[in-house]
């Protein structure tokens, strides 16, 4: 009798299989039974199909979500991502602003149209530390803060914003500064100079001249309007720390300023005085101290050319206020310049035409 060992299990022997049961001819088998799986093989088949499906749901979310920060990127780059930021977390340093810091007359109707419309035009900023900076809308962030100071009202105390996508070069920033208000047309030439000159100043850009300054902030503009804005910083460059309400000159001044102050020096340090002495606190009292400067004698000898023939005499006469040209023919003269004669004292007009016909009248006597 052999000895038993002690962990030795007995199974019982498989029990003898089925016949197979007789299939008539003709006819096709019957289909084998599946072998039957034991409950932990059914849990764990059931377990490796839930962790394939959890592996093939999570690979979806990844991937969804990849494509929506791709999104979201492409968006912010755009400046089409919007959100309301507090007004106190909007700063103005980063760029010098190309609108004049005086009271903008137009800054009431923009409030009020806020007011009661809301704001159509989201600002653009630009993300800065725990803050922004701003890059577009600098009328709008102050129609805002007018609102919020006047009302109180929580609707105010946030602004819709555009974000731009960080590292944007600092060109590219007052690019898209100048480009707006270009658009709305409303910025005059000596804002466009003054901002240029600020533009070379900077230590952050690459401009070291005045015309690679205009140059880069109004490259989508024509040669013409840059030659204008080139003009007015000159200008500003010689008066402009004297200067009030640069904004308001027109062109034709500032273009005969800019040339007449070139011209005579006198004439340049003359102006400055004055306007340092009057100190005007209207920009129509500035205007007409411009203006009256452009109408002081000179000491040059006005160039005038002229042609004659049998019906009338055409001639074009340099004085300090500009390029006067004229017509003159039997009982009637014409003259006509780049100047607004409307603005000026109807008594000074007068004056000014006695004075004309009495010079005529004393040359007459002189020849006779």
């Amino acid at each position: 009798m052999s000895k038993r060992r002690v962990f030795d299990i007995n199974f019982p022997s498989d029990p003898p299989e089925p016949a197979a049961a007789s299939v008539p001819a003709g006819t096709d088998a019957a289909p084998a039974p599946e072998p039957r799986r034991g409950p932990m093989a059914t849990a764990i088949s059931e377990n490796a199909d839930a962790l394939k499906t959890r592996a093939n749901a999570e690979q979806k979310i990844r991937a969804e979500n990849d494509r929506l920060a791709h999104e979201f990127v492409r968006l912010k780059k755009l400046g089409l991502v919007v959100d309301r930021i507090p007004l106190g977390l909007i700063k103005t340093t980063k760029l010098t602003r190309d609108r004049s810091q005086s009271r903008d007359p137009e800054l009431d109707e923009l409030i009020s149209s806020i007011r009661s419309l809301g704001l159509s035009n989201p600002i653009r900023v630009e993300q800065d530390g725990d803050g922004y900076q701003l890059v577009q809308g600098y009328r709008r962030l102050s129609a805002y803060r007018a609102l919020y100071q006047e009302t109180g009202d929580a609707l105010f105390a946030t602004i819709p914003a555009g974000l731009v996508a960080h590292g944007e070069t600092l060109q590219g920033l007052y690019r898209r500064m100048v480009d707006e208000n270009l658009v709305r047309r409303d910025i005059s030439f000596a804002e466009m100079a003054q901002l240029a000159l600020n533009y070379l100043q900077d230590s952050g850009t690459e401009a070291t001249t005045l015309e690679q300054a205009i140059g880069t902030l109004y490259a989508s503009t024509g040669r013409q309007k840059r030659s204008y804005v080139r003009h007015f910083a000159e200008l500003l460059e010689k008066i402009g720390s004297d200067l009030k309400f640069a904004e308001v000159i027109p062109r034709a001044l500032g273009l005969d300023l800019k040339k007449h102050l070139g011209e005579d020096a006198s004439l340049r340090a003359a102006l400055r005085q004055q306007l340092q002495q009057a100190q005007p606190q209207t920009s129509e009292a500035e205007l007409a101290i411009l203006r009256a400067a452009l109408e002081r004698p000179s000491n040059r000898t006005p160039k005038v050319s002229a042609r004659v023939d049998s019906a009338k005499t055409t001639l074009r006469c340099t004085v300090p206020a500009g390029t006067v040209r004229c017509l003159a023919r039997n009982g009637r003269i014409e003259m006509a310049m780049e100047k607004d004669f409307s603005t000026i004292d109807q008594r000074r007009l007068e004056g000014a035409i006695a004075a004309f016909f009495e010079a005529l009248a004393a040359e007459g006597e002189g020849e006779a």
